[in-house]
């Protein structure tokens, strides 16, 4: 199983828009998206704490209230979930720390998709998610900064399904063992593309 980073990017398409959802859905793949919750509290799928990369503008999402943000066509997640009609799985990257009130919203929110999976470099979330609600997919990310010993500690733990990991971790055997379901980002070309798929389930951006 294969996923796409922030869905299909090219001059047609940004990253985290309902378009480029739309096509990577039509190719038949996954997607990885990043949620932040509004200062109103909606979740929307941005990557970025603030507009400042992609518009310009030095805000942060969480003090935008969202009928200020339709205008740049920053989706909300419940859009991308219907878009998706249960029929793709759809990784969900919690970016900021969420309280426990806003986490139980987003198990409600999201309960009808059986397709999402909760994923988060704050392990906190999905800790406190599973804490809400055992039976929620979920699963820790890990950058390229965290050690091999901090990923084996939860080989056992039988409540995190997946590891979303950096891909040098790639070539690591004592990762390779671990029998918990692993995807590995952000492949970024056809090369590392071709040389790794057959194997591992990726999370890739466009080739």
């Amino acid at each position: 199983m294969h996923i796409i980073h922030r869905g299909i990017v090219n001059k047609n398409y940004k990253e985290n828009c309902l378009e480029s959802f739309k096509a990577s859905f039509k190719k038949k793949y996954g997607i990885e998206t990043d949620i932040h919750a509004t200062k109103d509290n909606k979740f929307v799928c941005f990557h970025d704490f603030t507009l400042k990369r992609i518009f310009k503008i030095n805000q942060s999402i969480k003090n935008i209230n969202y009928k200020d943000l339709k205008k740049f066509k920053i989706p909300l997640l419940n859009e991308v979930l219907e878009l998706s009609k249960n029929k793709f799985p759809i990784f969900i990257e919690i970016k900021p720390s969420l309280n426990k009130k806003l986490l139980s919203k987003l198990i409600s929110e999201t309960k009808k998709f059986k397709k999402c999976i909760f994923i988060s470099f704050k392990h906190e979330n999905i800790h406190n998610l599973l804490k809400i609600n055992s039976k929620v997919k979920s699963g820790l990310s890990f950058s390229n900064k965290h050690s091999v010993k901090s990923i084996l500690k939860y080989r056992l733990n039988k409540k995190i399904k997946y590891l979303i990991l950096d891909k040098k971790f790639l070539d690591n055997k004592k990762v390779q063992l671990i029998s918990k379901e692993k995807y590995y980002y952000t492949i970024k070309t056809r090369k590392e593309f071709l040389k790794y798929n057959k194997k591992n389930s990726l999370i890739f951006e466009n080739l």
